[in-house]
């Protein structure tokens, strides 16, 4: 009924881009983030674009995002802390930056959700298997809230989660690992739902049982070649 092996108890999603619409937010944001950046040093640097979205930046945490995308520009930056100001040449200033933009579009707009991955998840739920949300964002709560469907989420791993707890970003699978114990299941009995590349490689990376690739923006041979299962469009096309 629901498209997976009969041996999973526990389904982990992937929040921006697998469940809600936010990942075109978080991808706005990004760019607008570091093509100011990047004019700031040279006005003829090119443009942030979509691949470098899904290359360097799609599912890790902030501060990965800002260090993958600038080595990949063969820009190298300090650091900083956590109170340095948006403005600021470090991986935690321009980390601010961009989360600032995103929490202000938030606010004025609100969080779409995916219509056929919210069939799919009160399915899942009506099938009694457990079910996390695992996110690289530290919003994860307040986007699940403003979603609506937190009632049918059992637990959630998100930013806050990995900071405090020291789980390594995708596609390391430390988030979803710590998603399946806290379901109390072994990694083989859980899927994982995941539109990032490197949240594919984390899913494949963690020896899960199933890992669900949902291609949003055109990337479904890449999302094939880091291991998964299956590719769909939207996740009610597993009903």
């Amino acid at each position: 009924m629901l498209g997976l092996p009969e041996s999973i108890r526990a389904c982990l999603f992937d929040l921006d881009g697998v469940l809600t619409q936010t990942a075109k937010v978080h991808q706005a944001a990004w760019k607008r983030t570091f093509d100011e950046f990047l004019r700031g040093r040279d006005p003829a640097a090119a443009e942030f674009s979509q691949a470098d979205y899904n290359t360097h930046v799609d599912g890790k945490p902030r501060e990965d995002g800002v260090r993958d995308f600038l080595a990949s520009r063969g820009i190298t930056l300090p650091e900083g802390t956590d109170g340095d100001p948006a403005d600021a040449a470090t991986v935690r200033g321009v980390a601010t930056r961009k989360n600032e933009l995103l929490l202000r579009e938030l606010d004025e707009h609100g969080v779409q959700v995916y219509e056929g991955s919210m069939r799919y998840l009160r399915a899942v739920k009506d099938a009694g298997l457990a079910t996390a949300v695992v996110t690289a964002s530290a919003n994860g709560e307040q986007v699940v809230a403003a979603g609506g469907f937190a009632d049918l989420i059992d637990t959630r791993v998100d930013g806050v989660v990995a900071k405090r707890d020291g789980l390594r970003g995708k596609p390391a699978p430390d988030s979803f690992l710590a998603g399946a114990r806290a379901l109390g299941v072994l990694p083989a009995e859980a899927v994982v739902f995941e539109d990032a590349l490197s949240g594919v490689a984390a899913g494949r990376a963690g020896e899960f049982g199933f890992v669900v690739g949902v291609d949003r923006v055109g990337q479904a041979d890449g999302l094939r070649e880091r291991g998964a299962d299956v590719v769909v469009q939207d996740l009610d096309e597993l009903l």
